[in-house]
Formats: structure tokens, sequence, C-alpha cells
């Protein structure tokens, strides 16, 4: 069963960066769209980024332009760079295949708050 380990987050000041990772411990990691979701307090769980297997890219709206996704099929990474990161950014950050299936496992996701 696939194991999904996402890190890199913590508590930033408006404006800062971070790079969120994610390790996938799966065999068909390169045959897979990926993307990073988030979701903050009271929130349904939203895409943020995606990136297909032939490395298009796509974004909300609300982060396009500060954030960049990226994959690594060699390592079966995903990543998220963030920058000028906004309070309304603050949520859990998870890593999975675009548009999972209801039964497929998601990791513990890793906290971004955004806060002065």
């Amino acid at each position: 069963q696939v194991q999904l380990v996402e890190s890199g987050g913590g508590l930033v000041q408006p404006g800062g960066s971070l790079r969120l990772a994610c390790a996938a411990s799966t065999s068909t990691f390169s045959s897979y769209a990926w993307a990073w979701y988030r979701q903050a307090p009271g929130k349904q769980r939203e895409l943020v980024a995606s990136i297909t297997r032939i490395f298009n890219t796509g974004y909300a709206d609300s982060v396009k332009g500060r954030f960049t996704i990226s994959r690594d099929n060699a390592k079966n990474a995903v990543y998220l760079q963030m920058n000028s990161l906004k309070p309304e950014d603050t949520a859990v950050y998870y890593c999975n295949v675009l548009n999972p299936s209801p039964t497929r496992p998601w990791g513990q996701g890793t906290q971004v708050t955004v806060s002065s």
C-alpha cells in the first residue's frame, strides 16, 4: 500500500517562503499525475497545484504566480515551493495523486502557518 510522507511545513511570516516535500513509497510513481492539496480549519480540502506525467503544471488561482510544483521521478518525490506566503495560505498541506479515489490513503500532511 502506498505511503505518503509530507514534510517542510512550519511557521513563517507573511511574505516568507517554504518548500514542502512529499515522499511516496510506490513503484508506480512516474505513472501518475501528482498534486498538492490543503485543508484549512473548518474548510474542505482543496487542490492547490498539480503536475502531470509529462511535467505540465496547474495551479489554483489563489496561488498562481506564488507557488511552484515540481517532481523527481528518480526519488519518487513531489515538491511545492511556496513564496510570498499569506495568512490565508495557513493550512495542513497534503500530497497525493491527482483526483484520488475515495479509498486511496492520505499521509499525515504538514502544517503551514503564516502569521506575524
